[in-house]
């Protein structure tokens, strides 16, 4: 199980997710350009000592993140049709979020094998997007058997 990035925005996001992957015991593959410099402080604030205990793939653009993906690509999007409840996930999945600003453009769309939407309450736009990747990953490490 992989959590993917595409084009994040912000550098304190990139840092709570890194955090994440790196106590849960995923790689993250970052899919550049980045709307922030990697070294960025806040990267580093939000990542803590975790940042080098992250496996982190950094990958030039969509094309080179698309030639080594290992299974299924499983969108999160506010578009999505199936609910976080319904999606079933399997082990080698990669779990992608959109950048904060755009989302994902629509040839990451079509490309996705499962367009997943987290249910919301009415009146509301969308979560921030390590919380969505913390509520993603956690259902999909419980259904596969995958926690660390």
């Amino acid at each position: 199980m992989r959590l993917a990035l595409y084009q994040p925005d912000q550098a304190g996001n990139v840092g709570a997710v890194l955090r994440l992957a790196a106590c849960l015991g995923v790689g993250v593959d970052l899919i550049e350009p980045c709307g922030f410099a990697y070294s960025d402080r806040a990267l580093k604030r939000a990542g803590m000592d975790y940042l080098e205990m992250a496996a982190v793939i950094r990958h030039s653009g969509w094309a080179a993140f698309e030639e080594r993906l290992p299974g299924r690509l499983v969108l999160f999007t506010t578009a999505g049709a199936l609910r976080l409840p319904e999606a079933r996930f399997e082990a080698g999945d990669t779990l992608l979020f959109g950048s904060e600003s755009r989302g994902a453009p629509e040839e990451v769309h079509e490309r996705a094998e499962m367009r997943v939407r987290i249910p919301q309450v009415e009146g509301t736009r969308s979560l921030n997007l390590a919380v969505s990747a913390g509520i993603g990953l956690a259902e999909a490490l419980r259904q596969t058997g995958l926690w660390a």
